[in-house]
């Protein structure tokens, strides 16, 4: 009875294991202080997993998140747990010559007019701001799907 208790426990920390390994965490900024993220230090926000450098941010973004919204939303984007189905303004197909960099995250757009409204914009903030904001987030992503080995 003891060695399946353990080996159930083996199983069930591997598995905690690999969701983490699925997402890469190499370059993403902790969303409450602009410093990289501990794999230890997260919280379930979206269907996903968002991740902090300390305990004292997860415990921040725990108490009030809506602050933190915006940077939370890109990085559910950058650590590809959320893709693009859209263009952020218009919703509709995205053009794969059409596009712009968010720090290290790519954005599609459908024409030139919808990128050239972030690309004006003052810095990675600013389009951050108008990008990754919970409405035109909910309009634009949607959880990833795991693909699947044949």
């Amino acid at each position: 009875m003891m060695k399946q208790l353990t080996a159930f426990a083996a199983i069930v920390m591997l598995t905690g294991t690999a969701f983490a390994a699925d997402v890469d965490l190499k370059g993403i900024q902790c969303v409450v202080a602009a410093k990289p993220v501990d794999a230890s230090k997260s919280a379930e926000y979206k269907d996903g997993k968002v991740y902090f450098c300390c305990g004292g941010c997860a415990g921040k973004f725990a108490k009030d998140s809506k602050p933190f919204a915006e940077k939370a939303n890109h990085q559910l984007v950058a650590t590809k747990q959320y893709a693009q189905k859209g263009c952020p303004f218009s919703g509709g197909p995205v053009d794969p010559e059409v596009f712009t960099m968010i720090g290290e995250t790519k954005v599609g757009f459908c024409c030139a007019g919808c990128k050239g409204k972030v690309d004006k914009a003052a810095d990675d903030d600013a389009k951050r701001k108008l990008v990754f904001n919970e409405k035109t987030f909910e309009k634009t992503f949607e959880k990833a799907k795991k693909e699947t080995s044949r």
